[in-house]
């Protein structure tokens, strides 16, 4: 009985916790781009950025609404997600589910010069860039420079060698506060491959949205994901004060 007790004091003290940090991210955001797809298991959403001037502003839309596509198998809820609904799927390293929660995008990444437009941290790809997957490694769910780091990986992905889908891409701070062993890896915002094509656990969408986004988001507004079923969304969207979707 006291090992039962331990584990649920231990499950409501993550919950908490993450439930707090949720908090803190969406008060300091004036940024978010919200993607909502039809379930849990569909590959095609859309996506809408919105804006505020202040915390205690209303989220008001930023431009016209786009496509996306997410992971192959739909979504899954983040470790980072302070909800543990059991019937709801929640994302695992390999799923090909993308993760379902509320995301800081910190950095950028692309496969030629930084755009002047940008204006979040910039790393260009060459051939010794990876994203580190290996789930024993100390670089797990890391960009690193295998020339600048102890190669401990076995598994990783070579992002240069992926080609026009990360032409240019924004990393998702999925599982990163740490990262939790096994609990989904490298997960960005890209250019999709086709419209109708699922990805790995990434969010993807046209090229010329991709350009839009990159530009649009700035560092000092604490720019956010925010991503999960339609049905979801509408429970949390006032509990959590998220943007009203039309």
């Amino acid at each position: 009985m006291g090992k039962i007790i331990n584990i649920f004091i231990f499950i409501l003290a993550v919950n908490c916790a993450n439930l707090f940090a949720q908090k803190s991210l969406l008060d300091r955001s004036l940024q978010s781009i919200v993607v909502t797809t039809k379930d849990w298991n569909a590959v095609n959403g859309a996506a809408q950025f919105f804006e505020r001037k202040n915390k205690n502003s209303v989220w008001k839309p930023a431009g016209k609404g786009f496509p996306v596509v997410v992971g192959k198998k739909g979504l899954g809820w983040s470790v980072d997600a302070p909800v543990k609904a059991e019937a709801e799927p929640h994302k695992v390293e390999g799923d090909g589910k993308a993760p379902a929660g509320t995301f800081s995008l910190t950095a950028t990444f692309g496969s030629n010069a930084k755009p002047d437009s940008v204006k979040l941290p910039f790393t260009r790809l060459t051939k010794t860039i990876e994203c580190v997957d290996d789930t024993k490694s100390e670089q797990y769910n890391l960009i690193v420079d295998n020339k600048t780091v102890p190669v401990d990986w076995t598994s990783s992905e070579k992002m240069l060698a992926v080609g026009a889908q990360y032409d240019l891409g924004v990393f998702v701070a999925h599982n990163s506060n740490p990262a939790t062993v096994g609990k989904g890896s490298c997960i960005f915002l890209h250019i999709w491959k086709t419209e109708t094509t699922g990805t790995a656990g990434c969010t993807a969408m046209k090229r010329e949205n991709i350009e839009t986004l990159l530009s649009w988001l700035d560092a000092k507004k604490h720019p956010v994901l925010i991503q999960m079923p339609e049905k979801t969304y509408q429970i949390y969207q006032k509990i959590w004060k998220l943007p009203k979707l039309k």
